[in-house]
């Protein structure tokens, strides 16, 4: 299997994965992965390949976020902010 690096739709994943992460209360955290389970696969994107890739692809979103999403609330699956 080729390795997706991004979602195939980039520009309107990431805007749902920043809206979400803004509404992570101060306080709490929540990992790449919960984040991709409160997301649909993107269109063309079977749920095996989402499960598989879903995480990676919300990393990447929270890594090319804008100023007013709070990234330091999402974390990887050890509880710690990935560079």
């Amino acid at each position: 299997m080729t390795q997706l690096i991004a979602p195939p739709d980039p520009e309107t994943f990431y805007e749902e994965v920043w809206e979400i992460a803004r509404q992570i209360p101060r306080g709490k955290i929540a990992s790449f992965g919960q984040l991709a389970k409160m997301l649909p696969p993107p269109a063309g994107v079977d749920a095996e390949t989402y499960l598989e890739f879903g995480a990676l692809w919300v990393s990447g979103a929270v890594a090319s976020c804008p100023d007013d999403v709070p990234w330091q609330r999402v974390v990887n699956s050890k509880g710690e902010i990935s560079e």
